[in-house]
C-alpha cells in the first residue's frame, strides 16, 4: 500500500497544473482564525422539538464566531427564524467562577452568548439559559425571565412533564414552578465543601457526566447526588492573569489522593421524604452514571470501584434506597472499564447495553437476566443514537466498514447480527435522533467538505439539508479552495506488527525538492482518533501554505479501536505510543520529498507530555518540539483519568516512576519550545514550572511562552493568533529554510 500510494504521488508532481493569472487569495493567521469561522456557520446543540414540527440549534453570529444564539427551522415549510438574540436578551454579566469551570469542563471555555437550552414537553416554550439567568422562550418571539439575580444558576432543566424548571444555586438544588411562582430550596445544606445536585470534578471531567441530579419520569421524585470535598487535597494554584495574580485554593484529587466522598438520595420535589441510596459499604467508588427505569419505579444506578476495573449495575428501590446487583461488568488484568453512554432501560424492563467484553465494543440485549449480542466482529460501536421499542429498532454509530469512517447503521433486536448502513461511504458521520426513533439528524464531513448537517427519515434518507455549507461561492473557505490541498491516507506497522493509520497532506511538490514536516499528535488514551476521513479545518492547510508537510499518526494506546489496541499503554504511558510516532517520523524519512533533518512534532495536553518524552527517548530524530500544556508528572494529573491507566501510586509506583516526563530532561538536546497557560486548573501550571525548573538546573537550553488568564484551553480573539505565530516563530527560528 505504501509503495502504491508514494509511485502515484511522485507520477502527479510531473502533472501540475499551471498556475492561474488570478492568484487565489492566501491563507493568513489573521483571517484562520477570524470571523466567519473558515468551516462554514456551524449549528450546534441541534434538538427536534418534542412534537417534531421544529429543529432548534444554537448558531453563531456571522461577526462573532464565539457567540450563539437560538434559532428554529420549520421542517415542514424550511422557514427559518432567530428565537432568542443572545445579545439583545442577555445581561452581558460575567459569569460566576463555578460556570466558567463547568465550560472549561465541557471544553466550551470561549464560547459567549447561549450554549445550551430544554424544550418544554408541550413544545411551547423552551427553557434559556444566559449570562447567569434564566429565561422561558415562547415560539412567537416573547421571552420571560424566570430568575434575575446577582447569582448564577448551574444545570437547569424542565422536568419530565413540564411543571417544573430546576437548577443549582449557591451549591443546593432549586425547584420552581414553570408558571413562574417563587423557586424553593430542595435541599439546604449545601455550602463550603458540601454540593447538592452537581456533578464533582472528576465526574465533569473525565467521566463525561454534568449534572447531580435526575427527575423521575412522573415528577414524583428526584434523584440527587451530593458531595462533600472536604477529603480532596487543595492545590495552591496562582492563576495569573494580566491585571495580577489570584491565588486560588483548589480542590484538586490528584493521583493518590482522596477523592469527594458521593452520597446518592431520593426525594420529593420539595425536598421531603428524603430516602439515602445504598450506594454499599466502600464509600471509595464512583458515582457512574444514573437513570430511571420508564415506568419511575426503578433507580439504576452504575458504580465503578475506585480501580476502574469493575462496574456494577444497581437497582434501587427509590421508596427504601435498597440496591441490589443487577450486573457486573469486569475488566481483563490489564485493562480497565471505560464508561460509556451508549445504553437504554425499555418500556419492557430490558435493557440495551453497550459492552466491551469481547474486546471491542459491540451492543446487547440483557432480558431476564440472559445476553444476547445484537453486534460483534472486530470494529466497534461508538454511540446509540436512538431506540424504536415499537418496532425493535436500534440506531446506532460505528466503524464496521473501516476505521476512518464513521457511519450509521440500523439494527433489529430480534434479528441480532444483521446490521444495514444507512449512510453514505467516504464520509464520517454522527447522528441525534427523536425520542421515537423515527427522524435523525445526520452531521457528516469528508477531506474536503467542512461538516453538513441534513435531517433524515429512519432509513437513511435525506428529507431535507440543515446545513448544506457546500464550498461554493459566498461560503469562507470558497477563495480558499483552489489552493487545498488532497489529504493522504495510508498504514504503516508497529513493532508488533499492528496496523497503524497515517494522514498526510504535502503542498504541490516540485521534482527534487524536499520539505519540512509539521508532526502533529495526540496519542493519549480515552480521546478520539485523529485520522479519519473527516473535515479537519483550515489550519493544517495554512500550515502547507507556508511549505510544510503535515502528518499524523494514531498509535497503539488511542480510542476507536477497540479495547486491545487501547490496553497497549496500561501502566505504559510514555513507551509503546513513544515507539508507533518514533516509527511514523521512520516511515518519512524514507519518502524522498521529505527533508528528514527538519521535522518538527507539536502536540498539547497529552500531546505536550508526548512530546517531551519523544524528545527524551529520540534526540537528534526530530529538529524542534512543540509541547503544549503538558503532563510531566503523572502524580499530579487527577484520579480518575490518572489512575485508570497507571494505577493507584501508593501501590503502583513503578509505572508513575517509568512514565514520568521529568526523569530524562538531560537526555533533551533537541529545540524545545515549552506553552502553558498560567490559569490552567485541567493540566495545573505546576507541571510546566517543575518542567522548567529541572531543565534549568541541567543547564538545558528551551524556549517558553506563557499565557497570562489562559486555562487549558489557550486560545481566542488574538490569542489564538499570538500562540501560533509564536509557534511558526520558533519553527523559522530553529529549523531555517535550505539554503
Amino acid at each position: 500500500m505504501q509503495r502504491f500510494w508514494l509511485a502515484a504521488l511522485v507520477l502527479s508532481m510531473s502533472a501540475m497544473p499551471a498556475m492561474a493569472a488570478d492568484a487565489p487569495p492566501k491563507l493568513t493567521l489573521e483571517r484562520l482564525f477570524g470571523s466567519p469561522d473558515l468551516s462554514g456557520s456551524q449549528p450546534r446543540g441541534l434538538k427536534l422539538s418534542p412534537d417534531g414540527r421544529l429543529l432548534t440549534s444554537l448558531r453563531p453570529r456571522a461577526d462573532e464566531r464565539d457567540r450563539f444564539d437560538l434559532w428554529a427551522l420549520d421542517t415542514q415549510t424550511g422557514r427559518e427564524w432567530m428565537l432568542v438574540d443572545s445579545k439583545a436578551i442577555g445581561s452581558g454579566a460575567e459569569l460566576s467562577e463555578a460556570e466558567k469551570m463547568q465550560r472549561e469542563r465541557a471544553r466550551i471555555g470561549g464560547t459567549k452568548g447561549i450554549v445550551a437550552y430544554d424544550w418544554t414537553p408541550d413544545a411551547k416554550a423552551i427553557l434559556v439559559p444566559l449570562d447567569g439567568d434564566l429565561y422561558l422562550a415562547k415560539l412567537d418571539g416573547s421571552v420571560v425571565p424566570l430568575t434575575n439575580g446577582p447569582e448564577s444558576e448551574l444545570n437547569p432543566v424542565v422536568s419530565p412533564k413540564g411543571s417544573f424548571v430546576s437548577f443549582v444555586r449557591d451549591q443546593n438544588l432549586f425547584v420552581q414552578p414553570i408558571g413562574g411562582a417563587a423557586s424553593w430550596m430542595a435541599t439546604q445544606s449545601g455550602g463550603g465543601t458540601v454540593h447538592w445536585g452537581e456533578a464533582e470534578f472528576v465526574a465533569q471531567e473525565e467521566m463525561d457526566r454534568r449534572t447531580g441530579y435526575w427527575w423521575s419520569p412522573d415528577e414524583k421524585l428526584i434523584a440527587v447526588e451530593r458531595f462533600d470535598e472536604a477529603p480532596v487535597g487543595i492545590v495552591t494554584r496562582a492563576a495569573i492573569g494580566a491585571d495580577g495574580t489570584r491565588v486560588v485554593d483548589q480542590r484538586y484529587p490528584a493521583a493518590g489522593t482522596p477523592n469527594a466522598l458521593v452520597e446518592l438520595y431520593v426525594m420529593k420535589p420539595d425536598g421531603t421524604a428524603r430516602v439515602k441510596v445504598d450506594l454499599g459499604p466502600d464509600p471509595d467508588i464512583y458515582l457512574a452514571r444514573v437513570d430511571w427505569t420508564p415506568d419511575g419505579k426503578t433507580l439504576l444506578v452504575q458504580r465503578q470501584s475506585r480501580d476502574q476495573k469493575t462496574l456494577d449495575m444497581l437497582s434501587v428501590d427509590p421508596a427504601t434506597g435498597r440496591a441490589s446487583i443487577m450486573f457486573t461488568e469486569k475488566a481483563g488484568a490489564r485493562s480497565w472499564i471505560n464508561l460509556s453512554d451508549a445504553y437504554q432501560p425499555m418500556r419492557d424492563g430490558s435493557l440495551i447495553w453497550r459492552s466491551e467484553r469481547t474486546g471491542f465494543g459491540h451492543l446487547y440485549h440483557y432480558k431476564g437476566g440472559k445476553w444476547t449480542p445484537l453486534t460483534s466482529g472486530e470494529w466497534v460501536v461508538q454511540a446509540l443514537v436512538g431506540v424504536d421499542e415499537t418496532k425493535g429498532r436500534l440506531f446506532f454509530t460505528g466503524n464496521k466498514d473501516g476505521f476512518l469512517e464513521q457511519h450509521l447503521y440500523t439494527v433489529d433486536i430480534t434479528k441480532p447480527g444483521q446490521v444495514t448502513r444507512l449512510t453514505e461511504s467516504g464520509w464520517w458521520h454522527g447522528a441525534t435522533m427523536d425520542a421515537a426513533a423515527r427522524r435523525v439528524i445526520v452531521a457528516r464531513s469528508s477531506p474536503t467538505q467542512p461538516t453538513q448537517l441534513y435531517l433524515a427519515d429512519a432509513d437513511g434518507k435525506r428529507l431535507r439539508w440543515i446545513n448544506e455549507n457546500a464550498v461554493r461561492e459566498g461560503h469562507p473557505y470558497f477563495p480558499f479552495l483552489r489552493d487545498h490541498q488532497e489529504r493522504k491516507f495510508g498504514t504503516i506497522k508497529a513493532a508488533d506488527g499492528t496496523e497503524l493509520y497515517w494522514e498526510m497532506i504535502t503542498p504541490k511538490l516540485e521534482p527534487g525538492k524536499t520539505y519540512p514536516v509539521f508532526y502533529q499528535h495526540y496519542g493519549g488514551p480515552g480521546t478520539g482518533q485523529q485520522v479519519t476521513r473527516a473535515w479537519n479545518g483550515a489550519l493544517p492547510q495554512y500550515l502547507v501554505s507556508r511549505g510544510y508537510i503535515y502528518f499524523q499518526i494514531d498509535n497503539r494506546g488511542s480510542y476507536h479501536r477497540g479495547k486491545v489496541f487501547e490496553d497497549h499503554l496500561y501502566h505504559a504511558m510514555g513507551t509503546v505510543e513513544v515507539a508507533d510516532q518514533l516509527a511514523g517520523a521512520a516511515f518519512l524519512k524514507t519518502l524522498p520529498f521529505v527533508d528528514a533533518k527538519r521535522i518538527a512534532i507539536n502536540g498539547w495536553s497529552y500531546g505536550g507530555y508526548l512530546t517531551i518524552k519523544m524528545l527524551e527517548a529520540a534526540p537528534g530524530v526530530f529538529a524542534a518540539g512543540i509541547s503544549g500544556a503538558p503532563v510531566t508528572k503523572w502524580e499530579l494529573y487527577d484520579t480518575h483519568y490518572t489512575e485508570r491507566y497507571l494505577g493507584d501510586p501508593r501501590t503502583d509506583p513503578a509505572s508513575y516512576a517509568s512514565s514520568n516526563a521529568l526523569a530524562d530532561t538531560a537526555k533533551i538536546t533537541d529545540p524545545l519550545l515549552l506553552i502553558h497557560g498560567m490559569s490552567d486548573d485541567n493540566v495545573v501550571f505546576t507541571n510546566a514550572t517543575a518542567f522548567a525548573t529541572k531543565m534549568q538546573r541541567e543547564a538545558r537550553p528551551f524556549e517558553m511562552m506563557f499565557y497570562p488568564g489562559q486555562t487549558h484551553r489557550v486560545g481566542g480573539p488574538g490569542i489564538s493568533q499570538h500562540l501560533w505565530t509564536t509557534i511558526l516563530d520558533f519553527l523559522d527560528r530553529r529549523m531555517p529554510a535550505r539554503k
